[in-house]
């Protein structure tokens, strides 16, 4: 019940509402009240308190959670290695929405004819992480950069070249209303994804030797293909997007030297069952296949 009321508390510090956490526990809101009640009980302080819609935390609670989460995380994730899994069990994969997008749409199509209970679900890179350490995924197939002590295994699947789809003239718009032109010193705006994103950060330097200043930094790979089908550009998108875009994407410049790592991530025990490992072999197999047809 401890353990229960943890991983409850855990998720109101991130979902913020009794419903969101109830949605992501497959449990009753007044299940996810009664869990943190009797966790306030046991500790016999507070942990929630309103704030408008949502639950906030207490200080307290805050303070519990910074030293418990690290021991949550590793006992759930050995309570889902001890956790039979046969033919029949969902296997939770975490993936980027990029990569099943770009690459694993058609293979997890095929894939799912030989292991129809694989449960997809999308991420991005930090949260892909947690959820393999954790044990909520069983497999996470990541894009970008990864931290350093992510404390998980990890192999490099491919490395994604990037593209700039559309160019500086916005057809039909008079060249003073121009949103992006090019700048002095050479210097051009274009569209990126969120290079706050920790598993993209790396990506701020290499862009500005090449002359590329962010304009807009959209969160949604989903809008900048929209933009970049709407003529309004340049946009950086990686090249397993680019047959998305249509027209534009056929027309797109490669930024020589600039990239992002796909990984593959587990516990490393996870390998040792079947079902993981005949998945991570066509993975492997599929990520060659596609790396063998980009040379």
């Amino acid at each position: 019940m401890l353990l229960e009321g943890l991983e409850t508390l855990s998720l109101l510090a991130s979902e913020g509402t009794m419903a969101k956490v109830a949605s992501r526990l497959y449990i009753s809101q007044s299940a996810v009240s009664k869990r943190i009640a009797q966790l306030e009980q046991r500790l016999g302080k507070k942990l929630i308190e309103p704030d408008g819609r949502q639950i906030r935390l207490t200080p307290q609670a805050r303070e519990l959670l910074d030293r418990v989460a690290p021991s949550l995380a590793e006992m759930k994730g050995v309570l889902a290695d001890s956790q039979t899994l046969t033919d029949l069990t969902p296997l939770p994969v975490a993936c980027s929405e990029t990569l099943l997008a770009g690459y694993l749409a058609r293979f997890m199509h095929d894939y799912l004819g030989r292991d129809a209970h694989i449960a997809l679900s999308t991420h991005h890179t930090p949260v892909i992480l947690a959820r393999v350490r954790s044990g909520d995924a069983l497999l996470g197939i990541c894009a970008g950069r990864l931290p350093p002590g992510h404390g998980l295994g990890a192999e490099l699947l491919l490395e994604e070249p990037f593209y700039l789809v559309g160019n500086d003239q916005a057809e039909g718009i008079p060249a003073d209303q121009r949103p992006f032109v090019q700048g002095q010193g050479h210097r051009r705006k274009i569209l990126t994804m969120d290079l706050d994103n920790p598993s993209n950060r790396y990506l701020r330097e290499p862009l500005a030797q090449l002359g590329l200043v962010p304009a807009m930094e959209l969160d949604s790979y989903l809008a900048l293909i929209e933009l970049a089908k709407a003529g309004i550009g340049p946009v950086l998108l990686p090249a397993g997007l680019l047959a998305l875009v249509g027209e534009p994407g056929e027309k797109a410049r490669p930024l020589p030297g600039l990239g992002r790592p796909l990984h593959l991530v587990y516990r490393q025990s996870s390998l040792k069952r079947e079902r993981i490992a005949r998945l991570v072999s066509a993975l492997r197999a599929q990520f060659r296949h596609l790396g063998d047809a980009a040379q």
